[in-house]
């Protein structure tokens, strides 16, 4: 599928790689919408793109399927969706007070796990119905794990739980979905330069920095784009978990 072609609706949209990825689909001819649940980021992004924003609580339901109603209309169908809605979910299992929370596990599970899983299912469900494109293709989906899914830290049991549902999810995904001419993929970007690491003192930007072996800077969310644009673009690619993130691995701590 080329670039031009592309009709996107990308959850976490208005903001770090998900408007990296709205951004680089416009600029290359495409389409894209955005759905989130940041009014006044979506605003903003919004003026600077042209793209719609629609308010959208990945969590639920019927409101993803609202949501995909309305981008689909905006676009004139959806062939691609572009996962990259989550929370970090930080906290240890014995906290220093208590054990975690119940339902703060169950929280960071229910938007990075079983939100996107909400938003795939839902269109797949529309983009079934796509007029075949270059070898039967009709819909691309994109997921966004993390390295964490593999070399989770201490503080992370929720959130490696969340993305390592997302690696697990792919393969079963796609191959139920191939029949129907729809690719499943899943990145899973190391430490990136997002709002959250750009409101971190310089000190702690440099020490994240030097923790990656080559090139020992931060992933750019421009770069996380580019890779989402080369899954749509590459036929092939199906029912795997790329990992970009500079060669890190991350320690215990």
């Amino acid at each position: 599928m080329q670039l031009s072609q592309v009709k996107a609706a990308v959850t976490g949209g208005v903001s770090g790689l998900g408007l990296a990825v709205v951004r680089h689909v416009l600029d290359n001819g495409g389409k894209a919408v955005m759905l989130d649940v940041n009014d006044e980021a979506g605003a903003s992004a919004s003026a600077e793109t042209g793209a719609e924003y629609i308010r959208t609580d990945v969590t639920s339901e019927d409101g993803v399927v609202e949501a995909l109603d309305r981008a689909e209309k905006a676009m004139g169908g959806i062939n691609v969706a572009v996962n990259c809605a989550g929370i970090i979910g930080a906290g240890r299992v014995l906290g220093r007070e208590a054990p975690m929370p119940l339902d703060f596990f169950a929280k960071t599970i229910s938007v990075n796990l079983v939100g996107s899983f909400n938003v795939a299912k839902a269109a797949a469900d529309r983009m079934q119905h796509n007029a075949e494109g270059a070898e039967g293709e009709r819909g691309v989906i994109i997921n966004t794990a993390s390295v964490a899914a593999f070399e989770g830290q201490i503080g992370q049991a929720a959130y490696s739980a969340s993305k390592g549902g997302l690696v697990g999810m792919t393969l079963p995904m796609a191959r139920e979905l191939a029949r129907f001419g729809i690719r499943v993929m899943t990145i899973a970007p190391g430490i990136f330069w997002t709002p959250m690491v750009d409101g971190m003192p310089e000190h702690v930007q440099q020490s994240l920095s030097a923790s990656i072996p080559f090139p020992s800077r931060l992933g750019r969310p421009e770069e996380f784009a580019k890779l989402a644009a080369h899954i749509i673009e590459s036929a092939y690619l199906n029912g795997s978990t790329i990992r970009l993130d500079g060669a890190v691995r991350l320690t215990p701590k």
